[in-house]
């Protein structure tokens, strides 16, 4: 999420300008900006951890196995099916990352984005959970979906990604049943992502600059091999 918070605010009709600096490489387990929308439509930027821990979990340790979930089935799900009704948001972003199989040695990451290099949301869910000590700590989880042609030779996932038109709707905490919005899960058309091979560098959750975006060794062109099982970073 490299976008200045003035664009941020601007994107996503933000009330606020939010208090966000440049990330390069956002790892599970760390903060992420979140958008939810209040009764009257106001919209407002949260952190949140990426890793959903369910309110009825008995560690936070499970959020690390809850960084995505499946959009076909997240209503049926336990750890997910409360906040599919009641608590999605929006994760603002301008790029995510997903790895190929490069043989021996490091996967290899690619970087993937909007031609325009714009801001887009994908779709989350987030709950709130009660620490030991009584605090709440909140987290969220990224819906993923059947990956696009142009993407599925990278990775058969990818996250959902709700286009503007669709925004309200998702956000909207009236709408408790989510067989009304399964027509969101579709995959994003070919057109509207471009993909390019970038540094190892980000394989690496310390390094976080522009240095990870940098054009990698190989031809995006040239990556159609064995993906990588793991999931979907940004």
């Amino acid at each position: 999420m490299t976008a200045s918070p003035e664009e941020v605010e601007c994107a996503f009709e933000l009330d606020e300008t939010p208090a966000l600096r440049p990330r390069f490489n956002i790892a599970p387990g760390q903060f992420v900006a979140t958008i939810t929308a209040d009764a009257e439509g106001r919209r407002c930027l949260e952190m949140r951890r990426w890793g959903l821990v369910p309110s009825w979990a008995k560690d936070a340790k499970i959020g690390s196995h809850m960084i995505n979930a499946r959009s076909e089935t997240a209503s049926e799900k336990p750890s997910f099916r409360a906040a599919m009704r009641k608590r999605r948001c929006l994760v603002p972003v301008d790029g995510f990352y997903e790895w190929t199989s490069a043989g021996a040695g490091a996967k290899q990451p690619h970087w993937i984005a909007r031609p325009d290099r714009g801001c887009f949301a994908i779709a989350g869910l987030w709950e709130r959970w009660k620490t030991p000590d009584q605090a709440w700590l909140e987290t969220c989880t990224l819906l993923t979906a059947r990956a696009s042609d142009r993407l599925k030779v990278i990775h058969h996932r990818m996250p959902v990604l709700i286009e503007v038109a669709d925004r309200d709707r998702w956000l909207d905490p009236s709408i408790t049943d989510p067989s009304a919005l399964m027509d969101l899960f579709e995959p994003s058309p070919d057109d509207s992502l471009e993909y390019r091979v970038v540094s190892r560098r980000v394989n690496r959750p310390e390094h976080d600059d522009p240095d990870c975006i940098e054009l990698g060794s190989e031809s995006a062109s040239q990556s159609e091999s064995e993906s990588d099982p793991e999931g979907i970073l940004f």
